[in-house]
C-alpha cells in the first residue's frame, strides 16, 4: 500500500459515516424511525406523571397495560423494518393497525403523537422499495437479445409483432 492510498488515510468517522448511509440506503431506515418514534409516547404517557409545581397531572387510565402492549409492539416493529427488511409491507400494516388501535386504548394514541408518527412510519414502510443497483459500465449492463438465443416459430412471430398460441 502505498501513502497516498484513500482507505488506509481516510478518518474513522467518515469511514463510520459512509458504512451507515450504505446501511441506512439499503432498508427502510426513516419508516423504522418513524414507529420507534410513535412507540415510545404510546407506551409512556399512561404511566408518566407530570409535576407542575404543587400540582401534578397524571394521564394513568385503566388501559394502561393495553397501551404499553401497543407500544412495544411499535417499537419492536420499527426494529424489525430496520434489522429484517424483507417483511417491511407485514411490519407496515401491522404498525397501521396498531396506530389506529391505539386511538381508543392509549390515550388517543399517546395525544396524537405517537398516533401520527407509527401511521407515518407504517405507510413509508410499504411504500419503500429496495433501489436498483448501480450499473458499472453501460456495455456490461446491456443483455444480451432473446432472439440471438433461442431461434423458435414463436419468438420470431413474436418478434415480429405477431403472437400466435400455437
Amino acid at each position: 500500500m502505498s501513502a497516498e492510498s484513500a482507505s488506509q488515510n481516510e478518518h474513522y468517522l467518515r469511514v463510520f459515516r459512509r458504512r451507515f448511509r450504505d446501511w441506512r440506503g439499503s432498508r427502510p431506515f426513516w419508516a423504522g424511525l418513524f414507529t420507534l418514534l410513535g412507540g415510545i409516547p404510546i407506551a409512556y404517557l399512561p404511566y408518566a406523571s407530570l409535576k407542575l409545581g404543587q400540582m401534578t397531572l397524571s394521564l394513568a387510565t385503566t388501559a394502561g397495560a393495553g397501551s404499553l402492549i401497543i407500544g412495544i409492539l411499535l417499537i419492536t416493529l420499527g426494529l424489525t423494518m430496520w434489522f429484517q427488511a424483507i417483511v417491511r409491507v407485514f411490519a407496515g400494516v401491522a404498525t397501521i393497525l396498531l396506530a389506529l388501535v391505539s386511538i381508543p386504548v392509549a390515550n388517543f394514541g399517546g395525544l396524537g403523537i405517537g398516533f401520527l408518527f407509527a401511521l407515518t412510519g407504517g405507510a413509508m414502510s410499504i411504500a419503500w422499495a429496495p433501489g436498483a443497483p448501480e450499473a458499472v459500465d453501460a456495455e456490461v449492463a446491456e443483455a444480451p437479445e432473446a432472439t440471438d438465443a433461442y431461434e423458435t416459430e414463436t419468438t420470431v412471430d413474436a418478434n415480429g409483432g405477431r403472437n400466435s398460441a400455437g
